[in-house]
């Protein structure tokens, strides 16, 4: 299993940011093949201290291996989601691989 987990922080200043990430995961990158589990959703508050709350999304996917995930990064609907959606709505992004 190969997990590729992105953390997104919208534009403060645009108010359909968190919206139109949210929609443009759907859009693109659900649909992708390779996927085995695809999550996307906006963050939880927590009471706890050790929860990060700082950031807006986060996106969740579980790919079979390192391989599977490095063809969906080139993939054109990704490669589209950047561009139309990221891109004009994220101000910062973290990325966590892990296998």
């Amino acid at each position: 299993m190969f997990s590729h987990v992105v953390i997104f922080w919208t534009h403060p200043d645009k108010p359909n940011a968190v919206a139109d990430l949210l929609a443009g995961g759907e859009k693109y990158l659900k649909p992708i093949p390779g996927v085995l589990s695809f999550h996307i959703g906006k963050m939880v508050g927590s009471h706890r201290p050790v929860v990060d709350q700082s950031y807006q999304i986060a996106l969740n996917l579980v790919f079979t291996d390192k391989k599977a995930q490095d063809d969906y990064q080139v993939h054109p609907l990704h490669v589209e989601f950047v561009e139309k959606s990221f891109k004009p709505n994220c101000a910062k992004v973290v990325i966590y691989d892990f296998e």
